[in-house]
């Protein structure tokens, strides 16, 4: 595929992931947060087992990868997911899209902490400008002034999904991001399975009556997250992570815009000014990045 038609799915992904916030907003008026998020995970589990099947290329992992997949799927999936679409409750997609979008600073300071990677003067400077955006939305992106549950839940959402990031790229060693991505997203979601029952027994589970929504939440799993994922790492092995990671910057702008035609949610000057500092940070920070095994972010 010529470079240009990378690109062009490069930034379908970055749509759709921005309306994947917006989704989950919307799916969330008549699903409750825990059978919505297994409910996805297991529509996305299956579309990638399929995939997986059709294509006989995935291959059986080795015990000590069983066990790295294991903790990916535990933090990236489980922990992720329950933070993300409770936290998403109380606060706005667009707050979600761009507390998320945090991420890969996070995901520096874990390597430096747990992998011993060097932190760098650039990277010190991203990562303070990233900070003070989250910290402009999180005071200022609500209704009133103040800390609101659900972006400290959303934090919670994008560390996990950073602590998961560690144990990708442990594995991405010896592992394609292909297997990586179908293996942990299905580890993930059988670690969600008693979640879902915990939730059905306390009498706490409902769900949408409507076929049109359920049909978004199908679309959702399918292309928001399973489609869009294979164009993502599809996108990085043709043109490289630096070029991909830059179409990272735009899912956070689309929620916002998406959401106040959609749901009708206010764009806070706040919202935009942390946002634009979050990204210059995430760009600084990344501005020498020459490889980066990235697997697409579950949580949307």
């Amino acid at each position: 595929m010529s470079n240009r038609g990378v690109l062009l799915r490069l930034l379908g992904v970055s749509l759709l992931w921005g309306c994947n916030y917006v989704a989950s907003a919307y799916l969330l008026r008549d699903f409750s947060p825990i059978f919505l998020s297994y409910s996805r995970l297991v529509l996305t589990s299956v579309f990638l087992v399929t995939v997986a099947l059709i294509s006989q290329k995935i291959r059986r992992p080795t015990k000590q990868e069983w066990i790295i997949l294991l903790f990916a799927g535990l933090f990236g999936t489980l922990f992720n997911q329950f933070f993300y679409f409770i936290g998403l409750q109380h606060s706005t997609a667009g707050n979600a899209a761009l507390i998320i979008a945090l991420s890969p600073v996070a995901t520096t300071f874990l390597a430096r902490l747990f992998l011993g990677e060097t932190i760098t003067a650039h990277k010190l400077v991203g990562a303070g400008l990233a900070l003070v955006g989250v910290v402009l939305i999180v005071l200022f992106g609500g209704k009133s002034l103040g800390i609101s549950q659900g972006d400290i839940l959303l934090l919670m959402a994008m560390l996990a999904l950073s602590v998961s990031l560690q144990f990708i790229r442990k594995l991405t060693v010896t592992m394609p991001s292909y297997d990586i991505t179908i293996m942990a997203t299905v580890i993930g979601t059988v670690l969600m399975t008693p979640a879902a029952v915990w939730e059905a027994s306390q009498g706490h589970m409902h769900m949408s009556p409507h076929i049109a929504t359920w049909l978004i939440l199908a679309c959702v799993a399918v292309f928001g997250q399973g489609l869009a994922g294979f164009w993502w790492n599809r996108g990085i092995s043709e043109i490289g992570a630096s070029t991909s990671s830059m179409f990272m910057n735009i899912p956070p702008f689309v929620a916002i815009i998406v959401a106040y035609f959609v749901l009708g949610d206010a764009i806070q000057m706040s919202q935009l000014a942390g946002g634009v500092l979050i990204l210059i940070g995430v760009t600084v920070s990344n501005r020498n990045l020459q490889r980066q095994n990235t697997i697409q972010p579950i949580a949307k």
